[in-house]
């Protein structure tokens, strides 16, 4: 068998830091982009400042923790796959 280094360049610690800081700035960005661009909400609160980070953040933390919920209920064992003795 061949040596296989599983070095990709995305599972690099340096390129994931890397990674958070730039969409880190480009979240800042576009969150202080909304200084000089009128947002017109439709409704009174999505026209507030940085409505759509915070609506966007906390739907995306809504879905982690419902699905993290909901693999309590799916959840199989994990000899589930695994030949029982008796087939054997």
């Amino acid at each position: 068998m061949t040596d296989h280094n599983d070095d990709h360049w995305l599972t690099r610690p340096a390129t994931i830091r890397k990674l958070w800081w730039g969409f880190s700035v480009v979240l800042a960005l576009t969150v202080l982009a909304q200084l000089v661009i009128y947002v017109k909400g439709y409704f009174t609160v999505d026209g507030w400042f940085g409505f759509g980070a915070i609506y966007g953040f906390l739907c995306c933390l809504l879905m982690v923790l419902f699905a993290r919920g909901l693999g309590y209920f799916v959840k199989r064992p994990n000899d589930y796959y695994a030949e029982s003795e008796n087939d054997a």
